[in-house]
Order: structure tokens, then C-alpha cells, then sequence
């Protein structure tokens, strides 16, 4: 370990090692091997960390808002002319290909656009004359010292979710990245630094539980912003919440794709393909199950099994690859596991992901596609989130029964439907109890513009992620009255005062 790239904290403008002698290795999982080893983080460090925050957060929520968006504008510009190096990390510590790795940092880079306009979300209301003589306002202020504690599936984009969104509120934010893949953190933050951030604005604290619990049980620590499985955001909703902080805490899913008889199978095949097995599944936003409607199951069964026996896996930099390897070790075996299960529940695998090999990658956690057909809603691979790529299909004989399967779910993070027929589309819609709802569009990811969050047990919280309700979250509401008496008091008055 000792020969490896230490990754380190960055707090108040400098690289800082750790000071409890704790380390894990970072690695590639193309090759299995370490890449990196990352400081992790004591309390103390924490603390500092917080502190920094706190020291710098009154000058920076005192600088006006069009100042604090000409920072992220030129983050944004810089952002823009190393897009491929942060692509770079994600595919060297996450694993997915390249050109993944940069559609998320673009997306992540629309949320930095969206701040750059915050100041114009940032305005109040005003009323005059409200009652005789007086004048009442609101306005929105900045919270404090904010922290988000991010997943490995995005070490790029999710931390964009947050922190563009909170300094341009007027925050002080510290982030906790994933330990599996931390690099890009750094980079954030020398990048912010470049921008002219002032030191301590923004501070990144690596680490594992130890850190995640000193950022929820910090008295100085304001709100908490979370993705990650829903048991954790579960935790970090209670456990921060008890504490008094405002925590949105973003968790799993099991995201259905209906595809009705009329659909153009072509296409949902397509769609199909590129939601399961893109980022390996390890996404939140991944279809996992397929809800073939009426006579359609057969048709797609065919074209699955025939198109995920073909995927072309490899290492995320080899030109040609569709899909890399999972994180690590531990998620390949986990995968293989329920696999394994749905066979022994009596789901049919039409193919096998499992016995996957790379040339020249012998040692990495790579796993090949895998399709299940006649998956009933009591299995294992069903009920859990799989996070990796597994593709189960359940049929249903009309899009009534799909909607009640969806709806059953414990889940309502994502879901899709492919039809032709507008009516349907509408009804489904209306109907289905999930956040967000793609007709025809197999990730309904939201633009920076609109927000992102589940239901039910996939968003822990009231405010979805960035967007408008990202402005909500980092900023609470004042209300002020305001009288300038020109005549003498009339006395005290003991009833309640009425607008008059």
C-alpha cells in the first residue's frame, strides 16, 4: 500500500492527510488490482473540516449572488476542458466505459449550469401595504455549513446534484465521496479553488462509516444530502433527522419497464439493452425488470436473449466495449449469489452472466449480462435490488394488473412504458405511484431544470435533489413586516393584531 497514490481530504484549501493512520485500497476493477489507496477520515478531521466550513460561510453567504454564480461559471469552464479526465477516473475506479463515464459527467455538468442561474430563483416577494402603513417581504437565506455523502455509481454527477446547488444558495459544504472511488473529489475541489472559491467554502472529508456518522451527529452541520441503497438512506434520514438537521436522503430501486403489445419492439428492445445493462445496472436510475403486457413476452424474450448473449464486455478504455466490469469483488460475488437464487426460486435464465472472462482482465469483477424470463414477484431477484446486470421479466396480462404489480412495489424510484397508444400512456401515468415516469423513455432522468427524487421507499425526506427543489432545500424562508411610524403610537394594543 505503501507504494500507492494516497488520495487525501482537502480541507480549507489544502490537501490534508489523515491523521488516524487508516487507509483502504482504491481499485480498478478491470484488472482487480489497487490503483490507489485513500486516507480515511477520524472524527477530528471531520471536526476541521466542519470548522473551515463555519469560519468561511459568512463572507461567502455575504457575497452577493451574481459574484457567487461567476464562480461556477468559471468552474463550469474548467469542468468543460477536463471533462475527460474526470471520465478518465470514473472508468479507472468505477469501471464503466468511457463514453459512460462521459454522458455522466455532461449530465452532471447541466445541474453546474442550472446554479450559474440560481440568483434569479434566489428572489423574494414583496407586498406593499399589507395593512395601513405596513410592508411585508420573504426572502430565502442560505442554511450554513451543508454536507453531501455521495455513492460509487457516480463519483462525478451525484456530488454535482448537490454542491453547485449549495453554494449558489450561499453555503458552506463539505462532501464525503465514496471510498471505492474518490479521485474525482479532488479534482472538484482544485478545480472550485481555481475558480476563485475562497478556502473553506468547499471541503472534501474521504472516509467510511466513521466519517458518515460525524457529519450526522455534528451540531454545526445543517442539512445532509444523501444517494445511495435504501437501507443506509434510511439510517442517515433517522439518524440525521434526530439530530435536527434537514436530510434528504435519496435510496434504491427496482425500476419496471411495461411494454405493451402495440410497443415498437424494436425499439423497447433497444431501450431495453441500454437501461439493464448500461454502468453494468449499477445505476438507480437502471431498468431491472421488464413487465411484458399481453403477447408481447414471447417476442421480447427472443430479442433479449439473443442481444444479451452478444453484449461485448471488456475494460471501460477498450474501443468497442459495451459494458466493464462491477466495482468490486464483493458486488460480483453478491450478483452471482441471486442469480443462483432465482434459478433455485424457478425463474428461467435464459442466459448466464456468470462465467464471464476477459483476455488480459482475468482478475476483474466482470460479469456478463444475464436475462431471466417467468420471474414471479415472491423471488429474491424480484424483491431486491440487484445493482448489477440482471435483467428479470415478469408477464402481465394487461396494463391494469402491470400498474398493480408497480405500485405493489416497496420501491418508486423509476418506471417506464413503451406503447403506441396515447390513452394508455396518459392512464398509466396518472396512475403509477413512482417519482419519475418515462412514455417511451427507458431513464427518465430529469433535466437540471426539473428535479430528481422517488417515492415511497426510494426518497427518505421532502425535497427532491438539485432543480428548483434543490434550491428549497438549501435555503430557508423569512418572512419580514416592516412599519416606519410618522405619527405618535396609539398605545399597546393586547388583541391579536389584525390586517386592517
Amino acid at each position: 500500500m505503501a507504494d500507492l497514490d494516497t488520495i487525501t481530504h482537502f480541507i480549507n484549501g489544502a490537501r490534508v492527510d489523515t491523521t488516524g493512520g487508516r487507509y483502504a485500497d482504491v481499485y480498478n476493477p478491470a484488472l482487480g488490482s489497487p490503483c490507489a489507496r485513500v486516507a480515511l477520515a477520524t472524527a477530528a478531521e471531520v471536526d476541521t473540516a466542519v470548522a473551515a466550513a463555519g469560519a468561511a460561510f459568512p463572507a461567502w453567504a455575504a457575497t452577493p449572488a451574481p459574484a457567487r454564480a461567476r464562480v461556477l461559471m468559471r468552474y463550469l469552464q474548467l469542468c468543460q476542458e477536463h471533462a475527460d479526465d474526470f471520465a478518465a477516473m470514473v472508468t479507472r475506479e468505477h469501471g464503466k466505459t468511457f463514453s459512460d463515464a462521459q454522458g455522466e459527467v455532461a449530465r452532471g455538468l447541466e445541474v453546474v449550469e442550472f446554479a450559474v442561474g440560481i440568483p434569479q430563483l434566489l428572489k423574494g416577494e414583496y407586498t406593499e401595504q399589507i395593512a395601513r402603513g405596513i410592508d411585508a417581504w420573504s426572502m430565502r437565506q442560505p442554511l450554513g455549513v451543508v454536507a453531501g455523502i455521495t455513492p460509487f455509481n457516480f463519483p462525478v454527477m451525484v456530488p454535482m446534484w448537490m454542491f453547485p446547488v449549495a453554494l449558489a444558495c450561499g453555503n458552506a459544504f463539505v462532501l464525503k465521496p465514496s471510498e471505492r472511488d474518490p479521485s474525482a473529489s479532488l479534482l472538484h475541489a482544485r478545480l472550485l479553488q481555481q475558480a476563485g472559491l475562497p478556502d473553506g467554502v468547499f471541503n472534501v472529508v474521504q472516509g467510511d462509516k466513521l466519517a458518515v456518522d460525524a457529519l450526522l451527529d455534528h451540531r454545526d452541520v445543517q442539512a445532509i444530502s444523501f444517494v445511495g441503497s435504501t437501507p443506509i438512506a434510511e439510517y442517515i434520514y433517522a439518524r440525521g433527522s434526530a439530530a435536527g438537521k434537514r436530510v434528504q436522503a435519496l435510496g434504491g430501486a427496482k425500476n419496471h419497464m411495461v411494454v405493451m403489445p402495440d410497443a415498437d419492439m424494436d425499439m423497447a428492445v433497444d431501450a431495453l439493452m441500454g437501461a439493464a445493462f448500461g454502468s453494468a445496472g449499477e445505476r438507480c436510475m437502471a431498468i431491472s425488470v421488464v413487465v411484458a403486457v399481453g403477447d408481447s413476452g414471447d417476442r421480447l424474450a427472443a430479442a433479449l436473449a439473443e442481444r444479451t448473449a452478444a453484449l461485448k464486455i471488456g475494460d471501460g478504455m477498450a474501443a468497442g466495449s459495451e459494458m466493464g466490469p462491477v466495482v468490486t469483488r464483493q458486488a460480483k460475488e453478491r450478483i452471482e449469489r441471486l442469480i443462483g437464487e432465482g434459478v433455485e426460486q424457478g425463474a428461467t435464465l435464459l442466459v448466464d452472466g456468470r462465467d464471464c472472462k476477459v483476455a488480459g482482465s482475468e482478475e476483474g469483477f466482470f460479469l456478463g449480462g444475464s436475462l431471466f424470463d417467468h420471474v414471479t414477484p415472491d423471488m429474491s431477484i424480484y424483491q431486491q435490488e440487484i445493482f448489477g446486470p440482471v435483467l428479470c421479466m415478469l408477464r402481465a396480462p394487461d396494463v391494469a394488473s402491470a400498474v398493480t404489480l408497480i405500485n405493489a412495489n416497496e420501491y418508486g424510484n423509476g418506471v417506464a412504458i413503451f406503447t403506441r397508444d396515447g390513452g394508455t400512456a396518459r392512464e398509466f401515468v396518472r396512475q403509477i405511484q413512482v417519482g419519475m415516469v418515462g412514455v417511451n423513455v427507458p431513464l427518465p432522468v430529469p433535466m437540471a431544470f426539473n428535479s430528481f427524487g422517488g417515492w415511497k421507499r426510494s426518497m427518505f425526506g421532502d425535497h427532491h435533489a438539485y432543480g428548483p427543489e434543490g434550491v428549497r432545500f438549501y435555503t430557508r424562508h423569512k418572512a419580514v413586516m416592516q412599519r416606519w411610524p410618522n405619527t405618535a403610537s396609539a398605545g399597546a394594543e393586547f388583541a391579536f393584531p389584525q390586517m386592517k
